[in-house]
């Protein structure tokens, strides 16, 4: 089958092989693939991962095989890929919390392999590795049963692969890891994909405020089309908590960094109120430390929540945001910038990376 390959210096298409699904395990036809900052981080050389391998973690398509054992999904069923294939026997799958399965954070995501540490991906008779258990970069992929969540088979098939990252994440930050409470005034650090996605979650959760920052004056425009009542443009030398302070002068409830540099992360503290929650939602480069004054923090009654995929349990979540989606109450078709063939990957991605792109679909 034909994939994007990356091998630590070359994003090539590239034909590898795919081993049919094992027990416990489903061969999904891709119909979409979303190209996201995550798989920016692996060209860019900021997370460790096993290579060569296919790249993509975002998309949805139909099952296509299915292996021994599954019992949750058939041939033909319309699915979203997770990237988060959660175990359900661990401690934090028995207590709820699936978005930290020790099976996906100890051999999936670092090994680079499924569940059996082998992978399903080669190419002339070696090893090539999967991606946070997806590689949705392709035309098939092999993913446990867990990693492929079944959803109605009204919805586009194409823009329901943003639910499986940049969606599942931004609302999930609003509705599992802030909990974020109606009447609640939220921010909005970067209005990409995942920062559009808070916003809406926002929305949906009835803030009474919703700040989006960002450089990009088109993105602010969007992002007021999904629900931001207020924005503000970051300009050069801009004190950005300061600016913010001066549309919401008690601080904000809810500050999300939804992109996960330092110098965002710092701002979403330093603009909070009293009893406010930064929550960082973008994820940084391995190693990089930020700073904040604890005497503040703790005087203040503030908080700093991390957020991993959204705190989503997949099963759950992702079946509702497509619901939402088809009910009017989320708009994803604003968010794609554009829909390219696979062959046209590496272009996509340097798109992004050069923020000339919000979420890009590549279509096998």
């Amino acid at each position: 089958m034909k994939a994007v390959t990356f091998d630590g210096t070359t994003v090539a298409i590239t034909e590898v092989d795919l081993d049919e699904p094992k027990s416990g395990e489903v061969r999904v036809r891709v119909t979409a693939a979303g190209v996201c900052h995550s798989d920016l981080h692996v060209i860019r050389g900021e997370w460790d991962v096993p290579m060569p391998l296919v790249m993509g973690h975002e998309g949805s398509g139909v099952v296509d095989a299915i292996g021994a054992g599954v019992t949750d999904l058939a041939v033909g069923d319309h699915v979203v890929l997770s990237w988060v294939p959660n175990c359900g026997e661990c401690r934090y799958c028995l207590l709820g919390r699936p978005a930290q399965c020790e099976l996906v954070a100890n051999v999936v995501a670092t090994q680079g392999v499924l569940y059996d540490g082998t992978s399903r991906l080669s190419h002339n008779g070696k090893t090539v590795h999967h991606y946070l258990g997806v590689s949705s970069f392709a035309e098939f992929v092999v993913v446990p049963e867990s990693g492929a969540i079944k959803v109605r088979d009204d919805a586009p098939l194409d823009v329901i692969a943003l639910v499986g990252c940049a969606v599942a994440t931004g609302v999930g930050a609003v509705r599992n890891t802030a909990k974020l409470t109606a009447g609640s005034t939220a921010a909005v650090i970067g209005c990409g994909g995942v920062g559009l996605s808070v916003i809406q979650g926002a929305r949906l959760e009835k803030a009474s405020l919703i700040l989006a920052v960002d450089v990009a004056a088109d993105k602010l425009d969007l992002a007021r089309k999904l629900g931001a009542t207020h924005t503000l443009l970051v300009e050069p030398g801009m004190n950005v908590p300061e600016a913010m302070k001066a549309l919401v002068p008690e601080g904000l409830d809810f500050v999300f960094d939804a992109i996960g540099k330092i110098i965002t992360t710092e701002q979403a503290i330093h603009a909070l109120g009293l009893g406010g929650s930064a929550v960082v939602v973008g994820l940084p480069p391995t190693g990089q430390t930020a700073t904040f004054d604890p005497l503040v923090l703790a005087e203040a009654d503030q908080r700093i929540l991390g957020c991993n995929y959204g705190s989503t349990v997949p099963k759950r979540d992702i079946p509702r945001l497509v619901d939402e989606l088809m009910a009017g109450d989320l708009d994803l078709e604003s968010m794609i910038s554009a829909r390219r063939p696979l062959d046209e990957a590496e272009s996509a991605l340097a798109d992004l990376n050069a923020g000339a792109a919000l979420r890009q679909l590549l279509l096998p």
